[in-house]
């Protein structure tokens, strides 16, 4: 099991090794998996098991994963999981310097991008899920007049809410409860805009 409840990321280096597009995919694939080996990563992203293994070593050198139990008794399979429950990126850690805001900025379009493609493919796959689980899955604007403290205050309940969402998920799978479970992305932007 991952060691902490969240990873806070406030270093460029940490920052520049997860702003990778492969990396980002393998972390999130270990996060959904919650511990696989290259291979089972490699097959996921379709790429080379000896590439998939060397972002591996760069994740864990950065301590975004790290080691995990071995699963199977083949003791040349080496395991791997995320270090934390997550990551947390914020913008006041990086707005100091033009070379640290320009990475964060970047590493935030990567993320985006990529969060967009997952939903893009739901769309495309929507008819394979059927009517119950189309019918649950939110897609709903709101446009709110706040203030950065109101804003801030929204981002922290409705992180708490998916927090509280996730492990009751995850002790009902533990508990035997899985029919019907399936991986479900959540993404939630609030931003300022003028018109």
């Amino acid at each position: 099991m991952p060691s902490q409840e969240n990873h806070p990321i406030t270093d460029l280096g940490t920052l520049k090794a997860l702003a990778h597009p492969l990396r980002m995919q393998l972390y999130r694939g270990l996060c959904v998996a919650r511990t696989a080996t290259a291979s089972q990563l490699a097959e996921q992203v379709e790429e080379a098991v000896s590439l998939v293994s060397y972002h591996l070593r760069k994740l864990a050198e950065h301590g975004l994963v790290e080691q995990a139990e071995p699963q199977s008794a083949d003791g040349r399979e080496r395991w791997w999981q995320p270090s934390s429950n997550g990551v947390s990126i914020r913008d006041e850690n990086f707005r100091d310097a033009p070379e640290r805001a320009a990475a964060h900025l970047a590493a935030t379009r990567l993320f985006h991008e990529q969060r967009a493609d997952m939903y893009r493919r739901y769309l495309d796959e929507r008819p394979t899920w059927g009517p119950e689980w189309n019918s649950a899955a939110p897609d709903n604007e709101s446009l709110l007049r706040l203030t950065p403290a109101d804003l801030s205050e929204l981002g922290e309940e409705l992180l708490a809410l998916a927090r509280k969402y996730d492990e009751r998920g995850r002790a009902a799978e533990a508990a035997g409860d899985t029919e019907g479970r399936e991986n479900v992305a959540l993404h939630v932007y609030g931003f300022p805009f003028r018109v």
